[in-house]
Formats: C-alpha cells, structure tokens, sequence
C-alpha cells in the first residue's frame, strides 16, 4: 500500500453497455422504461448508481473503507459514452493504525460533468 498525500489524483475510464445497465437492472431491481428500452438512438440510461461504481473501483484498488460518500448527478450518462473519473486526495490525516481520507470526485463525458461528490474514508496501515 502507498502512503496517501494531499493533492494524490486517480483516475478511471469506463463505456458502460448496454449488457451492464440490463445486469445492473436485474440486481438492483430498478428497470424503469429508461434502463431497459433503448432510445431513438439505441441507448440506455446508465443508472446513477452503476456511474457512481467508478470511484468506488478507485477506492476498492486504493483499499479504502469508505465511511460517508455523497453524490450529485448533473446528467444522464447513455450506454456508449466514455466516461472518465477523477478521484482527488484533499486531506490525509494519519492515526496509529490508519489513514483518514477526505476526497473530491468528479466524473465527466468528453465536456460536461455528470457526476460529482465526496467521499471520507480510511486505509489501515
């Protein structure tokens, strides 16, 4: 495990599928008409939930035990978009047996912003 520093940037990159909303539906037990049938142009909408299992993936290789992790949805994301996620380290304080974390979050589309939020957490040492 590296040390986590103030400033520490992480990215990840994901095109959701169609094949990941239907699965993601089925699991949650969310098929709203727009996770389920496709649009005029053959797209889903990915579920907010399923984009917000990117920084969660950063977390998960970061080993971090998330303990508050807050949200905003700014716009659909569509099966198809490469979505592109920045997980950035604001504040570290270490303990004994531990890293505290404070991290922003900001997930974009080629342009716009579709997700952003917080998440506070721990790595043990």
């Amino acid at each position: 495990m590296d040390v986590p520093r103030e400033g520490d940037v992480h990215t990840v990159e994901r095109t959701f599928t169609t094949e990941d909303v239907r699965r993601f539906a089925e699991l949650s037990g969310d098929t709203q008409p727009q996770h389920v049938e496709p649009d005029e142009d053959g797209r889903l909408v990915v579920h907010g939930l399923l984009t917000a299992t990117l920084p969660t993936a950063i977390g998960g290789d970061l080993e971090v035990l998330a303990h508050t992790m807050e949200f905003t949805f700014h716009r659909p994301v569509y099966t198809g978009e490469s979505i592109t996620c920045t997980w950035t380290t604001e504040d570290v304080a270490e303990r004994d047996d531990r890293y505290e974390l404070a991290v922003s979050i900001a997930c974009r589309n080629d342009a716009d912003l579709v997700l952003s939020g917080s998440v506070t957490g721990l790595i043990w040492k």
